[in-house]
């Protein structure tokens, strides 16, 4: 019973139209930011890399680089403060958690981009993702 009414008040607070984003896609995140009586959209753009909680609890974790320092920020995903999130690259990743980014600097923090074209081109002509890629 309980799970139920925290659910029915939990799902009025739920954004209806949540971006599909991935562990090592690079996101640009617009939040909305109060200045005394003036709001402006700061954007903070990264690599995700946590994702964690369920429901109106969901956080994702954004890394980037500033000035040779490495800043976080931890957003949650249905705030009203997030404007919205686009993803500009996306990135393959094998784990759930890319907290290994945070030793590494320079080259080796890129990741590699997913491609989806060579999928898309297997998948339209009939061949394996190899011969696609090669052709």
């Amino acid at each position: 019973m309980s799970r139920k009414l925290l659910a029915a008040v939990e799902a009025s607070s739920l954004k209806s139209e949540v971006p599909s984003f991935e562990i090592g896609d690079t996101v640009d995140v617009h939040t909305r930011i109060l200045e005394g009586e003036k709001e402006r959209v700061q954007i903070f753009n990264g690599v995700v890399i946590a994702k964690s909680g369920t429901g109106s609890r969901e956080m994702f974790t954004v890394r980037r680089i500033v000035a040779g320092e490495g800043v976080e920020r931890k957003f949650p995903l249905h705030s009203p403060k997030i404007g919205k999130i686009e993803v500009k690259r996306s990135g393959v990743s094998r784990r759930a958690k890319l907290y290994y980014l945070r030793d590494r600097s320079g080259k080796s923090t890129r990741l590699r981009e997913k491609r989806d074209d060579v999928a898309a081109a297997a998948k339209a002509t009939g061949k394996s993702k190899k011969a696609a890629a090669t052709t």
